[in-house]
């Protein structure tokens, strides 16, 4: 007996260029999904499920240059839905997710910063990480963090505004200064 040949949407071989794109692009998306959620496994499974919902709709996708913004609304949907539907514990983890060092005095100094900062935004709420990382991580506007976000602009200025307040007042990030 012969295996049948799928011919169904969800065949890999059907979309070669969404294989492409997941192997061009697949670190940055890793590094976006690593900053909403402090946990890699939960990082890997949020990208996974994006990248799902994504592959779905790939024939519709009029934009090809829109793939990014398609990908991290997903991305940022998808957790969304996530802490509605349930509190999940999160541990902070050892690294940042940018791993380029910044061309600085000393080295040492700047990922000791770098760790620390990173530590401070993973203690924020869930919601203010969110906004914090989607403004000053991915560099996107507060309009277009609140539209990802499905919030008023105004939501998140004071979400970030009392976001960057905790950070200001980290005890880890005043040793660190």
């Amino acid at each position: 007996m012969t295996t049948p040949v799928c011919t169904h949407a969800s065949d890999p071989l059907l979309y070669p260029s969404f294989s492409a794109y997941v192997r061009t692009r697949g670190t940055t998306l890793m590094r976006t999904a690593r900053s909403l959620t402090a946990n890699p496994c939960d990082a890997e499974d949020l990208l996974q499920t994006a990248l799902a919902k994504t592959y779905v709709a790939w024939d519709r996708i009029q934009d090809q240059r829109a793939l990014d913004g398609y990908v991290r609304r997903a991305l940022v949907n998808t957790r969304t839905s996530q802490w509605r539907k349930r509190r999940v514990d999160e541990f902070t983890c050892g690294e940042m997710p940018e791993p380029e060092p910044l061309a600085t005095s000393d080295a040492a100094e700047d990922q000791a910063l770098r760790d620390a900062m990173w530590r401070a935004v993973t203690r924020l709420p869930e919601r203010q990480r969110a906004m914090v990382v989607l403004r000053y991580y991915e560099d996107l506007t507060e309009a277009q963090t609140a539209e990802l976000l499905g919030v008023s602009v105004g939501t998140v200025k004071s979400a970030v505004s009392r976001a960057l307040g905790k950070l200001r007042e980290d005890p880890e990030l005043s040793l660190a200064s």
